[in-house]
């Protein structure tokens, strides 16, 4: 045995042993789709229409704010959709610098529309609202495949659905703990810090009396829990006045994590980037002595009172548990959703049913294996068992290949599979017809192997090439199922070149090497 060829056979070996390490054990290596494993299959749509209501309420109140800075007097100021609202009471001789004020700040969102009496409304235009529901869509899509990945659900699907552009597809294979998981994806999770201005008090109506029963402009009541208390008593539901445009939200968070409040108990930490630090430290260095509420979805955890500047950490105290804080830690890395989430549909996969699919498509992968296998002996004789050997391996590395890279093998997956056995033989098909034909011109058994390998070589690289375009386009524009079929092909398609050329011709030198034949049994 010549030297070149001992280097082929040692290659194949070290490629042939090292997929197998990839593969063994196959039940831990090989990851399998919701449709083989089981899982959950949700599709929520996104209330989009609160994105519009979110930026509509902030366009009212910065409006509100500015007003007051700049010392014009206006009336009622109420929000009348989630796309309009209404400034009424302007006086004639400040009308002039309300629309400059209006035209610098609303303008390029609102249309503005006048009438008697200094009676303005505000429509968003429509240009803007279709952009913030895309927007909004946009972000709970990557907000949602955040919290996922964060899940450590293996290959999740999380993909824009249907045809109206405000769904979402969610596929998390394996999962168990269905609730927690739909809990934490559908979790608003809108962090506000805001300064209290009243508070606490037992009732709404108690913390309204200094008012006369009203609610002051730009304020919001909002519920908490006393965290005065001590550790272990039962908590006491409290009201907060606050105002309703927040000094520091979410959006300025850097990350989140659970951790020990100094009673030794579940909580929150977190970190704000630049800005938010910057604006941080400028409310509590101004506002030293006040109460700060830490408000999340709407409701007051914790108010702690400023005692000295603050810029880039906080910390969320209440009544959790450890898996509450560190779901909630998760929630709040992964960013607050622009709107509410609702469930279309919910369907889940049981691991049984995944098990059957399982079964099935290994009997399908070794019942046209052993056909193929059939045809090949009787067909091209013995020289099948090259064929035969050359589309095991191909089988094996595959297998490797996507244990090693950790890809999801998907009931499509399977076809895919068996596409790849098909391709395997197709290729040994061809070497073999173009052997035979060399043989039929009169060239010895060797020079027959050669040329038959050589000539058929770009044909075979030709066709491949064609179909790692097919599978890489399938891959790029299709969705889970697509994606799981063109996975497999293509790492079947780069393993069966490998084995069909380099294997199979190795095979045959080696036999060629060993002995004088002086008829090739093909």
């Amino acid at each position: 045995m010549n030297k070149n060829l001992r280097w082929k056979l040692l290659s194949i070996v070290g490629i042939v042993a090292l997929a197998g390490w990839s593969v063994y054990p196959p039940e831990e290596k090989v990851r399998l789709g919701l449709d083989l494993k089981g899982g959950v299959h949700m599709v929520l749509r996104v209330q989009t229409d609160d994105a519009l209501r979110i930026e509509t309420e902030t366009s009212l109140e910065r409006a509100r704010e500015i007003l007051e800075v700049r010392s014009i007097g206006v009336g009622a100021m109420t929000m009348e959709s989630p796309t309009r609202f209404r400034i009424e009471g302007v006086s004639p001789a400040q009308d002039a610098e309300f629309r400059a004020i209006t035209d610098e700040q609303l303008l390029v969102v609102y249309r503005r529309e006048s009438s008697a009496g200094g009676r303005y409304a505000f429509e968003m235009r429509p240009n803007m609202a279709v952009s913030l529901r895309e927007e909004s869509v946009r972000q709970a899509l990557q907000t949602i495949e955040r919290r996922v990945n964060e899940l450590g659900v293996n290959e999740p699907i999380v993909a824009p659905h249907g045809v109206g552009g405000d769904q979402i597809l969610v596929q998390l294979p394996g999962v168990s703990d269905v609730a927690r998981a739909k809990e934490i994806i559908r979790s608003t999770a809108l962090l506000e810090l805001k300064l209290v201005e009243q508070g606490p008090a037992i009732s709404r109506e108690t913390l309204l009396q200094a008012n006369g029963g009203r609610l002051p402009d730009g304020m919001e009541v909002v519920p908490g829990t006393d965290d005065t208390l001590t550790p272990g008593a039962a908590p006491q539901s409290v009201f907060y006045l606050v105002r309703r445009v927040a000094a520091i939200t979410g959006r300025d968070l850097r990350t989140a994590r659970s951790t020990l409040d100094e009673y030794n108990q579940p909580a929150v930490s977190f970190l704000l980037n630049g800005d938010g630090a910057r604006k941080f430290g400028d409310i509590t260095s101004q506002n030293i002595g006040r109460q700060l509420a830490i408000i999340l979805d709407g409701r007051v955890y914790s108010a702690p009172r400023i005692e000295s500047r603050i810029t880039d950490e906080g910390r969320i105290t209440g009544y959790f548990s450890q898996e509450e804080a560190a779901d909630l830690g998760l929630v709040l890395r992964s960013g607050a959703l622009p709107a509410s989430l609702t469930y279309l549909e919910e369907r889940r996969v049981g691991p049984t049913l995944g098990a059957d699919s399982v079964r099935a498509g290994i009997l399908a992968s070794v019942t046209g294996l052993l056909l193929v296998a059939f045809f090949m002996l009787v067909y091209y004789k013995l020289a099948g068992i090259n064929a035969i050997l050359s589309v095991a391996l191909n089988l094996l590395i595959l297998l490797g290949v996507m244990a090693y890279l950790n890809a999801t093998m998907t009931l499509p997956g399977i076809a895919g599979f068996i596409l790849t056995i098909g391709m395997g033989i197709d290729s040994n098909v061809l070497i073999f017809e173009r052997i035979k034909e060399e043989l039929a011109s009169a060239k010895n058994v060797r020079l027959a192997v050669a040329a038959g390998f050589d000539r058929v070589f770009l044909t075979i690289l030709d066709t491949h090439v064609a179909s790692l375009i097919a599978a890489a386009f399938l891959f790029q524009f299709g969705t889970g199922p697509i994606r799981g079929f063109a996975t497999t092909l293509f790492f079947g398609l780069l393993s069966n070149v490998f084995t069909a050329v380099f294997v199979s011709r190795t095979l045959f030198e080696t036999i060629l090497a060993r002995r004088r034949v002086a008829r090739l049994s093909i």
